[in-house]
């Protein structure tokens, strides 16, 4: 009868025994921990290589090398079945006593072998009676002895607080999660192939700061010894890469961590991954159509479809039209008064109380706001959450971003576009603004009175010319969220920020 070995001990009576059978194979002269192992063959390509017109039983003319971490170990006397896992996936071994060198089986396999080990082995292939691709093991050896139980397999890793500290093991057990960050480096991969295809030039720019510029967030602030004065993380990438354009690059990109020292919840983390892409002689028109495609590529090439199941049971729908709407069509549409940019700020207060009040919304308010952060607030809790479908929001106040192009029409407002999609936002864009005198002006009324936070090497750069361009920020683990339907932006980030233990 098949004994598959199963975890009933406690975890510090488990590290014992494990640690146990490592000092036994170190008394009979075996190194427990390798240095190496040639690995000719991945699970993937080595059942991809088998020769499928074999009958049930036969073996391949080829031999393969693997390597991988025991996930399955089944004893049946005189042979055993493991299942291995690397990086493409799982692939079986079939270990008989008389395949290997006497006394090896009885003598170290089955009694060092645990869950958990890395080995590596060695033999020809051939399909059970199941249908099963197998390695038929002449040549087995232990490549790192694992101390510690793994989770138990059935259930996976479920305590999302382990998940999220203990990634490593999230990462050998969750069959989701591993193809989640999988998903997550194509996704990247091919946003750089697409931006190349488009003649834009990868650069790299300081990650600390003299000034935090170019977004309106609270930075981290660190002292710099050797210039003796506090610089910061960055907050956002835009000001350097613009400074690339001033230089004459004309199509340029970054994508690299960012850090805003803010609040941490399901759409949010104070460390996370930023895109921004800028292009000379574009606007928010262009930039509306750059992001478009570089989408469309994704789900062509990484996806196979446009389709986006959400939780929920519903689909989002990556083709075909996206909507174009106004900020203050929005606005108007969820508050149900056409009049609201006509109120006053008070009037507007009071009106968005009742709204809160009325809809059971969590809407920020408090008597301080200024007049567009009420509309603002309305917006972020009565607005964005409901646009599923992607929509590009126009035309939102000039308050809102100091970097962009006023539109000519209506100067209250801004060529700007931010993409929503699953109500979040995925990319604001805009023309960006090169003109020296009102960028002053508009970085002035943002700082208000604290005129140190000016960047002065910035405007100067302004003043030597940039031309006309559009810049997109699009946030990296945003953007895996919607084309992975994680929950949790913690869900893809290898190592999100937790409170140490």
């Amino acid at each position: 009868m098949n004994q598959e070995k199963t975890i009933q001990e406690n975890s510090h009576d488990l590290f014992a025994v494990r640690k146990a059978k490592l000092d036994s194979m170190r008394q009979k002269g075996f190194d427990p921990f390798r240095a190496d192992w040639e690995q000719s063959h991945t699970s993937k390509t080595a059942i991809e290589s088998f020769d499928n017109s074999l009958e049930e039983g036969q073996n391949t003319e080829h031999e393969v090398s693997v390597a991988g971490r025991v996930l399955v170990f089944r004893l049946m006397g005189k042979a055993s079945f493991l299942k291995i896992q690397d990086r493409d996936g799982i692939i079986q071994l079939y270990v008989s006593r008389d395949a290997l060198p006497e006394g090896v089986y009885n003598e170290d396999f089955k009694k060092n072998l645990d869950l958990g080990d890395i080995i590596g082995a060695r033999g020809k292939l051939f399909k059970t009676k199941t249908g099963e691709i197998t390695v038929r093991v002449t040549e087995y050896r232990m490549l790192a002895k694992s101390l510690r139980p793994l989770p138990e397999k059935w259930h996976g890793l479920t305590n999302s607080e382990q998940i999220y500290r203990q990634r490593y093991l999230d990462l050998m057990v969750n069959q989701e999660s591993r193809k989640r960050f999988k998903l997550r480096s194509a996704i990247i991969r091919q946003i750089r192939e697409f931006l190349w295809s488009r003649d834009f030039v990868e650069v790299e720019t300081p990650s600390l700061h003299a000034i935090a510029g170019g977004a309106a967030a609270r930075p981290f602030v660190t002292h710099f010894n050797a210039l003796d004065c506090d610089f910061y993380l960055r907050i956002a990438l835009e000001l350097y890469l613009k400074r690339m354009l001033v230089g004459g690059f004309d199509r340029v990109f970054e994508m690299g961590r960012v850090f805003r020292n803010e609040g941490v919840d399901r759409k949010h983390n104070p460390e996370f991954t930023m895109l921004e892409v800028y292009q000379a002689y574009s606007d928010h028109r262009g930039m509306m159509e750059l992001v478009r495609s570089l989408i469309s590529s994704i789900c062509e090439n990484v996806l196979g479809t446009t389709s986006i199941q959400r939780a929920d049971g519903g689909t989002i729908e990556l083709g075909g039209e996206w909507r174009e709407v106004d900020y203050r069509d929005l606005i108007v549409e969820a508050t149900g008064n056409p009049g609201w940019f006509e109120l006053s700020r008070d009037e507007k207060l009071a009106a968005a109380k009742r709204l809160a009040a009325a809809t059971n919304s969590d809407i920020e308010l408090s008597d301080d706001l200024e007049d567009y952060e009420i509309t603002n607030n309305v917006y972020g809790k009565l607005v964005e959450p409901n646009l599923v479908q992607p929509t590009f929001v126009m035309h939102i106040p000039r308050q809102l971003c100091p970097l962009a192009k006023l539109n000519r029409e209506d100067p209250s407002v801004l060529d700007v576009f931010e993409l929503c999609i699953n109500g979040q936002e995925i990319a604001p864009a805009y023309s960006e603004q090169n003109d020296p005198f009102i960028q002053r002006q508009m970085f002035e009324a943002q700082v208000g009175e604290e005129k140190q936070n000016l960047d002065e090497d910035f405007l100067t750069a302004l003043e030597y010319g940039m031309p006309p361009a559009g810049g997109m920020g699009i946030g990296i683990d945003r953007l895996v969220i919607l084309l992975t339907g994680a929950a949790n932006i913690r869900d893809t980030i290898l190592f999100p920020s937790l409170r140490p233990e």
